[in-house]
């Protein structure tokens, strides 16, 4: 049986955010090809941290910047190790070279943290992004990584070409692998049924909050025209600053976390999605289509997600046009269950897991059985790992030093 070592910068929360959900969508792939799987993770488990133990993956807590990872991962002997987003690969990539070198290296990006941060701060600035605005601290530090690992996985056809046509990063060493759909279920609460619209996202990730923001300045015009309309936000950790938003009067309500998204999206009409910026895929959106709930989005929250085919409502760039949408997909019945049909066809023609998983597997193993010349091609990765590496390698030794 061969093993993958899964080393997770938080615990999985499926149920709080879309990383969580992916994560175990990566874990059924390997599972599926009879892998065993071990999660380390070095975060603190959270009451709604998914228990791994339940679909047979080991579960180990481990020490940021200490040796005993040494061990840990020699032990455990790794056919391919999986690291979370960069940071994971950045803090234990040097230690699985060192102590298993034969173990094929995936990164997970989640998205391009260089590009949501790039956006963040054009925005933030009220202009344009430009160029410059990618060639932060992040991008250097996850450019690295891609290049030290043996295999990326990107979660967006954008980041993809952005990757490879604007940073020029070889083929070889990505792969896409988007959110994957099982079977949609499509006897759900039909258009009469609804009622009210509903947003949601983790209160914790920077641009759901910018959301919300969005939201409370578009709201008192939709409400104007659809005085029985409430907005229902949903989102894990709440902020404060978030709860002060919370207005019964205009029918602005934050709801907090949502024990079954299944259950809000079937009672609401519409899902409001005003994202200012952002990267990957959007998993309010992805399950919203699989869900039969139209939306009305930015052309950022829809990126890479329709491709050719018609939105599952409507991509709005302006207030205006965003609060007429609104109102008429609320209010035309024939509109909303055509959105509903084009949120469907996008699942199944996009996002079907049949159309990946076989594919994925099969560059995992071959990767696997040709290690040694994949590497030899990626020189630029071996000179990260001689160079860079060491200067992560010294830093995690001194402060092991120092805390002991």
């Amino acid at each position: 049986m061969k093993h993958l070592v899964i080393i997770g910068a938080v615990w999985p929360e499926p149920n709080s955010t879309a990383a969580g959900s992916r994560m175990l969508q990566l874990i059924s792939l390997f599972q599926k090809q009879s892998y065993e799987i071990t999660f380390l993770c070095s975060a603190s488990k959270s009451d709604f941290s998914f228990d791994l133990n339940q679909i047979s993956v080991k579960t180990k807590a481990i020490q940021l910047n200490d040796s005993s990872f040494d061990s840990e991962i020699t032990e455990l002997n790794p056919n391919v190790v999986l690291f979370d987003r960069f940071m994971m690969e950045e803090q234990y990539g040097w230690r699985v070279i060192e102590n298993c070198p034969n173990a094929l290296r995936i990164l997970d990006t989640e998205d391009l943290h260089f590009l949501r941060k790039a956006r963040e701060m054009a925005f933030k600035q009220h202009r344009e992004l430009v160029f410059e605005d990618y060639i932060s601290d992040v991008f250097k530090r996850e450019m690295a990584s891609i290049y030290r690992c043996d295999l990326t996985l990107l979660i967006s056809e954008y980041e993809m070409q952005l990757a490879t046509e604007t940073f020029k990063i070889d083929a070889s060493l990505l792969y896409y692998l988007p959110f994957l759909s099982e079977e949609i279920n499509t006897d759900i609460p039909k258009f009469e049924e609804r009622k009210h619209f509903v947003s949601i996202g983790n209160f914790l990730h920077e641009p759901n909050w910018q959301t919300v923001l969005q939201l409370k300045q578009l709201w008192k015009a939709v409400k104007k025209q659809l005085p029985e309309a409430e907005l229902h936000i949903y989102g894990a950790y709440v902020s404060e600053k978030a709860k002060q938003l919370h207005n019964e009067k205009e029918g602005f309500l934050i709801k907090g976390r949502a024990e079954s998204v299944v259950n809000v999206y079937s009672k609401a009409k519409v899902l409001l999605a005003p994202i200012p910026y952002g990267a990957g895929l959007k998993g309010k959106l992805f399950e919203a289509m699989q869900l039969g709930l139209p939306s009305i989005t930015t052309k950022v929250g829809a990126e890479a997600m329709n491709g050719n085919l018609d939105w599952n409502g409507f991509i709005s760039e302006n207030e205006n046009d965003f609060v007429e949408k609104a109102i008429e997909l609320y209010t035309n019945k024939s509109l909303w269950e055509t959105a509903q049909k084009n949120g469907y066809e996008i699942i199944e023609k996009r996002f079907k897991k049949e159309l990946f998983a076989i594919d994925f597997m099969n560059q995992v193993e071959n990767l696997q059985e040709n290690l040694n010349a994949h590497r030899s091609q990626n020189f630029l990765g071996q000179i990260l790992q001689h160079q860079s590496l060491q200067s992560t390698k010294y830093m995690s030794k001194w402060i092991e030093a120092k805390n002991s």
